[in-house]
């Protein structure tokens, strides 16, 4: 299960929302990486392996 689908057994809201203190608590406490979703991260692996092929390229240049 992923940040973005745990609900909140106060409000019925999904944590990430944050709708009430217990969400907010719970949110603070997973961390600020626990919010990336798996397409987030397939982005910045795909902008990283990008970053990583023009520095290759800029060096044998």
């Amino acid at each position: 299960m992923t940040y973005d689908r745990l609900v909140c057994a106060n409000c019925a809201a999904p944590v990430a929302e944050g709708r009430c203190p217990v969400c907010r608590a719970n949110r603070e406490r997973l961390g600020p990486s626990a919010g990336l979703t798996p397409a987030m991260v397939l982005t910045l692996v795909i902008a990283l392996v990008a970053m990583v092929a023009l520095l290759a390229a800029l060096q044998t240049a």
